[in-house]
C-alpha cells in the first residue's frame, strides 16, 4: 500500500514507520485479497489525492463514482482496508512520541520543571506542602467511546513493541522483525473490527483492567520513584502512604439511564477488582521477598516486627521448608506472612466469609502496617537505604493501588433518591400529602429536618419495592463493599441532574438509613460517621449558574455540614462537560463552567470547606476534552488545592495509556500540572482589573455564540437534519457500551439523546459542530464591539481563552465541510438542507475570525505537523466517508420500502463507522 508523500514537516523516522507498515500493509492485501484489492485501494487512493491537491471536483466525482459502483464485498474490504492504514499509522504515531519522550532531556521533563519552579518559588517546604496536599485522580468511565476492539488492541500493542525495537535496515534482524509485523498485520486484517453484542458493564471492567493493570505496575510506580529522587535532591521525604496519585473507575457503578449496572454487577466488578489489586501485591511482596535476603547473623532486626512475626507464625501456616530455608531471614519470613495473609484475604472474599484478625486483612491499612514495620525496622539497623528505597516504594505503590486496585465511584439520578425517599415517608404518614406532591422547597424543608433526626425511616432492613428498592439496594451494597474490602472501595455518590439542596439530601438520607452516615454517634458523639461522601453533578447551564446557591444552601445545612466535617472538611462537587455542551455550545459551556469553578471556590472558602472539583470530561473538544495539562493549568487561581478528578473514557485511554512510557508521561505530566497549579497558582494570574474587563469582553464572545448555537439547536429541522445527515441510526449496532444511547422515557427528540452519539454523529459525517458552532459569532460581536485588541491579548495572556480557541482550532481542522455537503446532497430531503448553509455560513466565519485573531493564513500554521498529519489523513478518510455515504443510503433505501436490510449490508456500514473513527481518532 503506497505511503503518503513526504513532507519536511513530518519526521523522518516517523515517515520511515509509516512507510514501513503502509507496505507490509499492502503486501498483507495482496496475501488476502490479490493483487485485485491493492490495485483498488491504490487506484482509489490516488483520486481522492488528485482531487484533494488540484482542488479537482471532476476527480472527486470520478472517486465516488468508482465507490458506488462496488458491491459489498469489494466496499467492505476497501474500508477495513483503508481503516487498517489508520490503525497502524496511529501505531507509528505512538511509538513516535514514545521515542521522542524517551530522546528528551531528564532535566526537562514535566515533574522536573514543576518541582524546580516550586522550590524556586518557595524552596522546599512549598514542595513537601504541596505534595502532601496533592491527591490526583483519573477516573476510568463506565461508558467508554472506544470503537476498537480489545484483540484488536492488543495486536496493535504488539506492532507498537516491534516498532519500538529499531533494528538497522537490511539487517538479519530487521527482516525477521518485518516476518514478525507481517504476521501479525494478517492476524489484524482477519480479525473482526465490529462486536458481536454490546458489553456488559463486567465486560467494561475487564477491558478497563487491561490499562489499569498496566498502569499500577509500571507507570505509576515510575512516576512516584521520580518524584521521590526529585524530592530527595531537596532534602524531602513525603510520606509513603499519602500517594498523590491514585486510580478510579465508573465502570461498574454508573446507574444512571444504564439498567444494567445492578447490585449484584457492582458487587463482581468489586470482586474482579480486588483479585488484580491482590495479584499485584502479591507481585510486589514477592519482588520484596528476592531483595530482602537479610540475615539477623549480620543485622539486628527491631522487637516490633520480632513479636509481629511470632504472632504471624502462631497463626499461619507457612510450608516447613520455607521455614527451614529462611529461619534466620527474619525479613523473608515476615514478607512471607504477609503472602499468605494476602492469599487469605482473596480466598475470604471469594467465599464471602468474616475476616479474622492476624489470618487476612481487613483492609489495605493493615496490610500496610505490617510493611511498615519492616521499613522502620530496616531504618533503625544500618539499612536505610532500602527502607526509604525499594521499600518505600512498594508502600506507596500499595498505598495507592490498595486492596481495590481503584476507587469505584457510585452514579444515579436524582429522581431515583426521591422516589425511594418518597416511599419511606409516605409508609410512615407523617407527611400531610404524598412526597411527590410537596415543592422543591417543601421537600428540601422536610428533608433537612429529617437529616438531623436521630430516628431511623426503616433502618437497613427497608420495606421498600419496585425500583426504589433497587435504589436503597445499591446503598446496602456500598456497605457491604467497604466492609469486606475497606472503606477506600468506594467514597463518592454522585447524584446526577442535581437541581436543588433537596436532591443531595435524598441521597444523604439513604446513605444514613444504609448505616453509611452517621451524623451523631453515642450519647458523646463518638462513633459519628460519614463513610460516603454525597457529590453533585451540576451538567446543565441553569445548574451551572446556580452552583454557588445550590452549595451555600448544602453548606448551610447544619447537618449536611456535619457530613462535610466528618469527611475531612472537603466537599466534592462534579462539573459535567458534555450536556452543558450539548446545551449552549462549546464556548458558552467552556465559559459557564470557567464561572462556576471561581463561584465554588469562593463559596466554598466563605464556609471554611476545602474544594475538590470532578471534572467530567470527554475525549472530543465538544466534551470537553482536550489536552489535560492545558485545560488543568487553565483553571482560575485557587480553585486547585491539591485534589482533583478527572474522567478518562473512549480512545483517550488507548491513546494515553496503551504503551507504558505513554502512561508514564501522561501521569507525569497530569501531576506536575496539579503541583503547579496548587503551589503557583492560588490567585490570579492577572490584575483584578484586567481580569475584570476581560470577563466583560468573554461574556460578550458568549453571549453571541450561544444565541447562534441556540438558534440552531432551536430550529425545527435539525432533529430530522441530524439524523438524516448523519448515521447515528446505526450506532447502536455497533455495540460501543453497555448504555443506551437515549435516557429512558426521553421520546424521539434530541433532548434525550445522550452527548456520545450526538458528538459521534457529527464527527462520523465531518461536520463535528459540537466543537465550534457558534465561536466565530461570539468573536464577530466582540470585534464589532471595539475588542479586537482585548482579544488578542487574552489570547496571549489568558490560559483558560488561549486553551479554548487552540482546541476549537484543532476541531475545525478536522471538519471537513466539502466531505459533509456530500452527505447532505445525498442523504438529506431538500427541505432540510437549509440547515446545512446556517453551518456552513458559521464554519466559514469561525475560521475568519479565528485566523484573524492568531494571525494565521490557514488553520494550525503553528502546528505544522498536526496539520500536515491532518492533510494526509484525508486521502485514506474521504473515501471512507463516500461509501458511508453510499451504504446510508442503500440502507435507507430498503428501509423506506419496508425490506429488510441485509446483515452483508449493515456490517459494511458498521464498518466504515469504525474507519471514520480510526481516521479522526475520536468517536465522541
Amino acid at each position: 500500500m503506497t505511503n503518503p508523500e513526504d513532507s519536511a514537516t513530518i519526521d523522518p523516522e516517523l515517515r520511515a514507520d509509516v512507510r514501513r507498515v503502509s507496505t507490509l500493509l499492502g503486501e498483507s492485501l495482496v496475501r488476502q485479497g490479490g493483487p485485485r484489492l491493492l490495485d483498488l485501494v491504490e487506484s482509489v487512493r490516488l483520486q481522492i489525492k488528485e482531487a484533494r491537491s488540484q482542488s479537482s471536483p471532476d476527480a472527486a466525482a470520478l472517486a465516488r463514482e468508482t465507490l458506488r459502483e462496488l458491491d459489498l464485498g469489494d466496499a467492505t474490504a476497501l474500508v477495513r482496508a483503508f481503516a487498517s492504514y489508520f490503525q497502524l499509522a496511529n501505531t507509528a504515531e505512538q511509538v513516535h512520541r514514545v521515542r521522542a519522550i524517551e530522546a528528551s532531556d531528564a532535566r526537562e521533563g514535566w515533574l522536573e520543571r514543576a518541582v524546580s519552579a516550586i522550590v524556586a518559588e518557595g524552596g522546599p517546604d512549598l514542595l513537601a506542602e504541596t505534595i502532601a496536599a496533592t491527591d490526583l485522580r483519573p477516573v476510568f468511565t463506565a461508558h467508554p467511546t472506544e470503537a476498537s476492539r480489545r484483540s484488536v488492541l492488543l495486536k496493535l500493542r504488539d506492532i507498537a513493541d516491534e516498532l519500538a525495537a529499531t533494528t538497522p535496515e537490511g539487517s538479519v534482524a530487521r527482516h525477521r522483525q518485518d516476518r514478525r509485523l507481517a504476521e501479525t498485520i494478517d492476524l489484524l486484517w482477519q480479525t473482526d473490527e465490529l462486536r458481536l453484542a454490546s458489553p456488559t458493564p463486567v465486560d467494561e471492567a475487564r477491558n478497563a483492567l487491561f490499562y489499569v493493570d498496566a498502569i499500577v505496575a509500571d507507570a505509576l510506580p515510575a512516576v512516584l520513584g521520580d518524584l521521590n529522587a526529585l524530592c530527595a535532591e531537596h532534602g524531602i521525604q513525603p510520606d509513603a502512604l499519602a500517594a498523590p496519585i491514585r486510580l478510579g473507575s465508573w465502570i461498574g457503578g454508573d446507574r444512571d439511564g444504564n439498567p444494567f449496572v445492578t447490585p449484584a454487577v457492582t458487587r463482581e466488578v468489586l470482586q474482579l477488582q480486588h483479585e488484580h489489586a491482590v495479584a499485584h501485591a502479591l507481585e510486589v511482596v514477592s519482588d520484596l521477598i528476592t531483595s530482602l535476603s537479610i540475615s539477623d547473623r549480620l543485622a539486628e532486626v527491631s522487637a516490633p516486627l520480632l513479636e509481629s512475626l511470632r504472632e504471624d507464625l502462631g497463626r499461619l501456616d507457612l510450608d516447613e521448608r520455607l521455614l527451614s530455608i529462611n529461619a534466620e531471614e527474619p525479613y523473608r519470613l515476615k514478607l512471607s506472612c504477609i503472602r499468605v495473609k494476602l492469599i487469605n484475604t482473596r480466598q475470604r472474599n471469594r467465599m464471602g466469609a468474616r475476616h479474622e484478625p492476624g489470618f487476612d486483612y481487613a483492609d489495605a491499612p493493615e496490610m500496610l502496617a505490617d510493611l511498615l514495620l519492616i521499613a522502620d525496622s530496616l531504618a533503625d539497623h544500618h539499612s536505610q537505604l532500602a527502607a526509604h528505597g525499594r521499600v518505600r516504594a512498594a508502600i506507596q505503590e500499595l498505598s495507592a493501588s490498595g486492596l481495590h486496585l481503584a476507587t469505584l465511584d457510585i452514579r444515579e439520578h436524582s429522581d431515583a433518591h426521591h422516589e425511594a425517599v418518597g416511599a419511606l415517608l409516605d409508609r410512615l404518614g407523617v407527611l400531610d400529602r404524598p412526597y411527590a406532591d410537596l415543592t422543591r422547597e417543601e421537600r428540601r424543608e422536610v428533608l433537612s429536618a429529617e437529616l438531623a433526626s436521630r430516628r431511623p425511616l426503616a433502618g437497613r432492613h427497608s420495606p421498600l419495592d419496585g425500583t426504589a428498592r433497587k435504589t436503597f439496594d445499591v446503598f446496602t451494597a456500598i456497605g457491604e463493599a467497604q466492609a469486606r474490602y475497606g472503606l477506600e472501595v468506594i467514597e463518592t455518590y454522585i447524584v446526577s441532574m442535581t437541581h436543588g439542596v433537596d436532591d443531595i439530601l435524598a441521597a444523604a438520607i439513604l446513605a444514613r438509613e444504609a448505616g453509611l452516615v452517621d451524623l451523631y454517634g453515642g450519647a458523646d458523639g463518638s462513633g459519628a460517621h460519614a463513610d460516603l461522601g454525597i457529590v453533585a453533578l451540576l451538567e446543565t447551564i441553569e445548574e451551572l449558574r446556580n452552583s454557588a446557591e445550590l452549595i451555600d444552601g448544602l453548606l448551610s445545612d447544619p447537618s449536611f455540614r456535619r457530613l462535610v466535617a466528618l469527611r475531612g472538611d472537603r466537599l466534592e462537587v462534579m462539573l459535567g462537560y458534555s450536556d452543558s455542551n450539548k446545551q449552549a455550545g462549546v464556548l458558552t459551556s467552556q465559559w459557564e463552567i470557567h464561572q462556576t469553578q471561581r463561584r465554588l471556590r469562593d463559596v466554598t472558602r466563605r464556609h471554611g470547606v476545602g474544594l475538590r472539583l470532578f471534572h467530567g470530561r470527554g475525549g472530543s473538544v465538544g466534551r470537553g476534552g482536550g489536552p489535560t495539562y492545558d485545560a488543568i493549568l487553565a483553571q482560575p487561581g485557587g480553585v486547585l488545592d491539591g485534589t482533583i478528578k478527572f474522567t478518562e473514557q473512549g480512545e483517550v485511554i488507548s491513546d494515553k495509556y496503551s504503551l507504558p512510557t505513554l502512561a508514564r508521561d501522561n501521569l507525569a505530566l497530569s501531576l506536575s500540572a496539579v503541583l503547579s497549579a496548587t503551589a503557583l497558582h492560588q490567585e490570579p494570574r492577572l490584575p483584578a482589573d484586567v481580569l475584570s474587563h476581560w470577563d466583560t469582553v468573554m461574556q460578550t464572545v458568549s453571549d453571541a455564540a450561544f444565541a447562534a448555537y441556540d438558534a440552531l439547536v432551536s430550529n425545527p429541522d435539525l432533529p430530522r437534519y441530524f439524523v438524516t445527515s448523519t448515521p447515528v441510526e446505526q450506532l447502536g449496532a455497533l455495540h460501543i457500551g453497555s448504555r443506551p444511547s437515549k435516557r429512558p422515557d426521553s421520546g424521539n427528540g434530541i433532548e434525550g439523546l445522550r452527548a456520545i452519539p450526538w458528538v459521534f454523529g457529527w464527527t462520523q459525517s465531518r461536520q463535528i459542530i459540537p466543537g465550534w458552532f457558534g465561536v466565530g459569532s461570539g468573536l464577530k460581536a466582540a470585534r464589532e464591539a471595539g475588542h479586537a485588541d482585548d482579544l488578542a491579548s487574552m489570547l496571549r495572556e489568558w490560559n483558560f481563552f488561549a486553551t479554548v480557541a487552540s482546541n476549537v482550532a484543532m476541531t475545525l481542522a478536522k471538519t471537513d465541510l466539502e466531505i459533509a455537503a456530500h452527505y447532505v446532497s445525498s442523504l438529506v430531503p431538500q427541505e432540510l438542507q437549509h440547515v446545512f448553509e446556517t453551518i456552513k455560513a458559521e464554519y466559514e466565519l469561525t475560521i475568519a475570525e479565528l485566523t484573524r485573531l492568531t494571525g494565521e493564513t490557514h488553520l494550525l500554521d503553528a502546528q505544522p505537523r498536526l496539520q500536515r498529519t491532518l492533510a494526509v489523513r484525508d486521502q485514506y478518510l474521504d473515501p471512507i466517508s463516500y461509501l458511508q455515504v453510499e451504504l446510508l443510503r442503500r440502507v435507507r433505501a430498503l428501509d423506506a420500502a419496508g425490506q429488510d436490510i441485509p446483515d452483508e449490508l449493515q456490517r459494511a456500514l458498521l464498518v466504515t463507522v469504525n474507519g471514520v473513527a480510526a481516521g479522526l481518532r475520536n468517536t465522541g
